[in-house]
């Protein structure tokens, strides 16, 4: 089904079953549920986390945060799943973005909590853990945290360098490196030595 023929029905339909699936405020079991795919929608999620149909931002953060809650990801794709469809969307990087954090505790009993901007929290652990991929060219790093089943969020820049100042070096098999630690777990960024070039 292509996803002109299902912009209308899906996008009212997929509101309306996500806020029926939401009890109390909690997520919906999207990862129970197996609907029948419906094709692709034309939606997708920017780098920055703006929410796009057909082309153009949704602007009611309401409905962002709806469709954000009934979002999952299968394999390397993307979807928006109720208890009855399952359709495709885009997503340009990763779903959210991680606009904050707020840091508790001092060495390893330092304890991270990111918030995103649609208004999750997850807590950097072995559980949600803290991934840096740098750029095969530049070197720049992107971090990304993880926030639930799969789904993770871009660290946004004024946090990553607020993360940078909590920063301390570890040695990990024979290598020191420079990273983060929350909840006990240790997140490498770069290696202590390129660190110190770059100074």
């Amino acid at each position: 089904m292509s996803a002109e023929k299902i912009k209308t029905s899906s996008v009212e339909g997929l509101a309306s079953a996500a806020r029926a699936a939401s009890k109390d405020r909690q997520l919906p079991t999207v990862h129970l549920w197996d609907p029948p795919f419906c094709g692709d929608l034309d939606m997708r999620i920017a780098r920055d986390g703006t929410w796009f149909y057909l082309g153009t931002p949704i602007g009611r953060f309401e409905l962002v945060k709806l469709f954000s809650s009934i979002l999952r990801k299968d394999g390397d794709k993307y979807f928006l799943v109720t208890p009855v469809e399952k359709v495709g969307i885009i997503v340009e990087d990763a779903p959210f973005v991680a606009v904050d954090f707020t840091a508790t505790g001092k060495g390893d009993e330092q304890k991270l909590r990111f918030e995103t901007h649609v208004g999750d929290f997850s807590h950097a652990g072995a559980e949600n853990p803290i991934r840096i991929v740098r750029d095969p060219k530049s070197g720049e790093p992107a971090p990304y945290i993880h926030i639930r089943a799969g789904l993770e969020a871009l660290i946004d820049r004024k946090s990553f360098y607020r993360l940078v100042d909590l920063g301390t070096h570890k040695n990990i098999k024979g290598q020191s490196w420079f990273g983060i630690v929350s909840l006990e777990e240790f997140f490498p960024i770069i290696p202590s030595n390129e660190l110190e070039d770059a100074d």
